[in-house]
């Protein structure tokens, strides 16, 4: 009996390995994604999904320097011309290859799909030459000092080919791309899953077998699963949490100065909804930013932990302009302004806000102070992807949203007030503004280039207001104690490489 038992036992210990490599990681995220196509997603939460489903040409390091993903390295040839060489042995999740026509066929489906958000980011490719199934030559029709950091995000995502051609527009419904974990489900607003792909190119740093992203919107609700261990993770969560979280020895926050902003986005000429004085008059903009106190928002709302802002650069960034700060709250000036333009007060205007107690909490400030200058102002909360999608058809007078950023100022800023592109959802046109941006895409010298973005900054910005930049927030991360590997980077993302249940 005893050596059967002895046996038996051995046989268990055996076994141990293999069990401890079973570890299945849970995410709470903020809202729930929107399309999980590369080509033509918009949402900051998507791009956390997509660290598990879709390498990238190339990724960002603590430094935001480009460092290789699916490339093993690149060279300028000339400043038009762009040589990749590719990873060998790297397969999609359908089995399919992994290679220069993959890649080619991926950067033009980002070109030419239509209602694709990643064309305005790399407009100036003109073409793909195919040198070798490992290596591609991107020609651009300018030079561009942004080109390489685009393809360190969305834009640099490659697709099986295959399944792209067999799905179409529904790809996103079942994404295939060459990640350390392959798509199983969906399910709208409660979970998407995803599992460990066995041939995944670095298979060697992936601990997880399964990871469940599960969408929670409210701040409280996310942190009680997280001390519940009902998730191991929770993704931007609010500063008031930090000290909760620090009183618990089980969990770890981790707050990271972002690379974007929060800001309000003006209806300007997209659509029926646009003709109002908010969107024909930009004297009336004008009255609605000088009605705000950023530094009071901030401090009541997120205890003065975020950097009050007017411009899409935040200060770490070398392109910020110092001079170019907010202008100290005028309620006597606004009132002067809306009287000049006309306006019958109390003015009532509509602001889309993503359904989070944070973001309503601010509105409702926002609410107050524009009241006494004369703007009755309406919140409208929505679920975040049905915000978007507001935003896009100028179902809006004001959107209140944020943008996570870029490494390069010109993923912070072009795409969004430049005439034509897909994310100006205030459909803001400029023939100065668009020079000046068209000209800082293909400047190399740095001085010069900052020098662009702050004479954007005066024409656009505080000339026309399109929008009204509110503060730069921290990324606030969140995990249980055990959870280990996490490489917190300033643009947010989740990545699972390295990471591991203890």
């Amino acid at each position: 009996m005893k050596k059967s038992i002895r046996a038996a036992l051995a046989a268990a210990a055996l076994l141990l390995p293999a069990i401890a490599q079973a570890q299945n990681l849970r995410i709470g995220l903020r809202e729930d994604p929107d399309i999980l196509d590369p080509s033509l997603s918009r949402t900051y939460v998507g791009r956390i999904v997509y660290m598990a489903l879709c390498d990238k040409l190339f990724d960002i390091n603590e430094r935001l320097e480009p460092v290789p993903q699916l490339a093993t390295g690149y060279r300028w040839e000339t400043p038009t011309q762009l040589l990749i060489t590719l990873r060998e042995g790297v397969r999609f999740h359908d089995g399919e290859v992994m290679d220069a026509e993959a890649v080619r066929y991926s950067l033009n489906r980002h070109l030419t799909m239509q209602g694709s958000y990643r064309r305005a980011e790399i407009n100036t490719l003109d073409r793909i030459e195919v040198v070798d199934p490992h290596t591609v030559r991107l020609v651009l029709k300018t030079p561009s000092a942004s080109f390489l950091s685009m393809l360190t995000d969305r834009a640099g995502m490659i697709v099986s080919p295959k399944a792209a051609e067999a799905l179409g527009r529904n790809f996103g419904t079942r994404p295939v791309c060459a990640g350390p974990f392959r798509f199983v489900e969906r399910v709208a607003q409660e979970r998407i899953v995803v599992e460990r792909f066995p041939e995944y190119w670095d298979a060697a740093n992936i601990h997880f077998d399964r990871v469940t992203y599960l969408p929670i919107p409210d701040n409280t609700v996310r942190l009680a699963n997280l001390q519940s261990g009902a998730v191991e993770f929770v993704e931007r969560m609010e500063p008031d949490d930090m000290a909760t979280i620090g009183r618990a020895r089980n969990l770890r926050a981790v707050a990271v100065e972002e690379l974007g902003y929060q800001n309000l986005i003006f209806n300007l000429n997209n659509g029926p909804r646009s003709n109002t004085p908010l969107g024909r008059d930009a004297r009336v903009r004008h009255a609605f930013e000088l009605a705000l106190d950023r530094a009071a928002i901030n401090q009541v709302v997120y205890e003065g932990m975020y950097t009050p802002t007017r411009q899409p650069f935040p200060p770490a960034n070398p392109f910020h302009v110092a001079s170019f700060a907010p202008p100290a709250r005028d309620v006597a000036r606004a009132r002067a302004l809306l009287r000049e333009a006309g306006v019958t007060t109390p003015y009532q205007v509509e602001m889309i806000v993503p359904n989070n107690p944070d973001l309503r909490q601010a509105a409702e400030v926002m609410q107050s102070m524009l009241s006494e200058v004369g703007f009755d102002l309406r919140i409208r909360a929505m679920e975040f992807a049905s915000s978007l999608q507001a935003s896009t058809s100028g179902d809006f007078d004001i959107y209140f949203n944020g943008w996570s950023g870029r490494t390069d100022p010109d993923g912070n800023i072009y795409s969004f007030i430049h005439t034509g592109m897909a994310s100006n959802d205030s459909r803001y046109s400029n023939p100065e503004v668009d020079r000046l941006l068209d000209a800082a895409r293909t400047e190399l010298d740095v001085e010069k280039r900052r020098d662009l973005y702050a004479r954007v900054l005066e024409v656009g910005i505080a000339g026309d207001a399109p929008r009204v930049y509110l503060w730069h927030r921290k990324n606030i991360m969140a995990h249980a104690a055990r959870l280990a590997g996490y490489r917190p980077i300033a643009d947010g993302m989740i990545r699972l490489q390295g990471m591991r249940l203890q």
